[in-house]
């Protein structure tokens, strides 16, 4: 699969190389991104000035991280930007040989390596469902739902754009400040959430990408899948075991992610000895797309709100 990958790339790269040099240049400096997060804080630290670049969001249709194809259009709409901003991990491993072709004159801020102190493997906990065929461990690609490497990420990120566009530099050093206290602010609320709960877990009947929002509180988990499996149907041992742990635990709520279809959580209610826990959703924001007219923030409002019922 990932030698078919390589070839798809390669033909794209090659297709990029005849076609590039038909883009029209324009005066605004562009600036490309993979994932809504990133988005939309390149969105707030540029403020009002963003009318003075093209900001483009590659994983624009619904498409998360771990399933993106990229188009041929993806590929020069990277090679043409002044600045390239994306996670990094085994998802965004097609990016690898685009980067390293990139012009000096591009800059370039990979989230993971920006965050290089503060990453964590994934975890494979008691009572998940294994993938088929294990692999290494490989670092835990959902950075942005913790709210401690939004802050880091928006500093490296609002001083690429200052090298971007130095003249205006003192403005997005104070778009930076004004969203880095409403990051402190939100943080704050889900620590008073979390000290005055009277649970400390959380309970997952899906995949799991709250690995850094779960270390950052000091809160234990349990899940179906690691964060980034591709398994789709969990074993009957994962889910006899998360119907224990909430008789166990006394969960009143189990929880899924956006985007899912819910169906291992409701099958692991129905095994409890109760079955009237309700379903709660987290916003994982692998999905959102600019037309959903929403934010990071509006986002991790939402968890902080499932987070407060779950931990009462």
């Amino acid at each position: 699969m990932k030698q078919m990958i390589k070839i798809f790339l390669m033909i794209n790269l090659f297709l990029c190389g005849c076609s590039a040099q038909n883009i029209e240049k324009t005066q605004n400096k562009k600036i490309v991104v993979t994932i809504f997060p990133i988005y939309d804080w390149v969105m707030n630290i540029t403020g009002d000035n963003r009318e003075n670049f093209d900001i483009s969001l590659l994983m624009d249709q619904g498409s998360d991280l771990h399933n993106f194809q990229p188009s041929a259009k993806d590929i020069i709409t990277i090679k043409n930007s002044d600045l390239f901003i994306y996670v990094g991990g085994e998802s965004d491993e097609w990016l690898e040989d685009i980067v390293s072709e990139l012009p000096e004159t591009t800059q370039v801020v990979c989230l993971m390596d920006v965050l290089s102190s503060r990453m964590k493997e994934e975890e494979f906990k008691e009572g998940m469902t294994s993938e088929e065929e294990e692999e290494e461990h490989a670092y835990d690609e959902h950075v942005w739902l913790s709210l401690t490497n939004a802050k880091l990420s928006c500093e490296a990120i609002a001083e690429a754009i200052r090298n971007t566009d130095d003249a205006n530099g003192d403005m997005y050093q104070k778009n930076l400040e004004t969203y880095t206290e409403q990051l402190d602010l939100l943080d704050q609320q889900y620590r008073e959430i979390v000290d005055s709960g009277t649970k400390n877990t959380l309970i997952f009947g899906d995949r799991f990408p709250f690995l850094y929002m779960v270390s950052d509180y000091g809160l234990d988990y349990y899940a179906a899948f690691q964060g980034c499996s591709a398994e789709t149907e969990a074993s009957f041992e994962t889910i006899r075991f998360l119907a224990e742990k909430m008789d166990e635990l006394d969960m009143h709520y189990i929880l899924a992610i956006d985007g899912s279809d819910q169906k291992i959580a409701g099958t692991i209610v129905e095994n409890t000895v109760n079955k009237n826990a309700e379903i709660l959703v987290m916003e994982s924001m692998q999905f959102v797309t600019t037309d959903d007219q929403v934010s990071y923030i509006d986002c991790m409002e939402e968890n902080k709100k499932v987070l407060e019922k779950v931990l009462k």
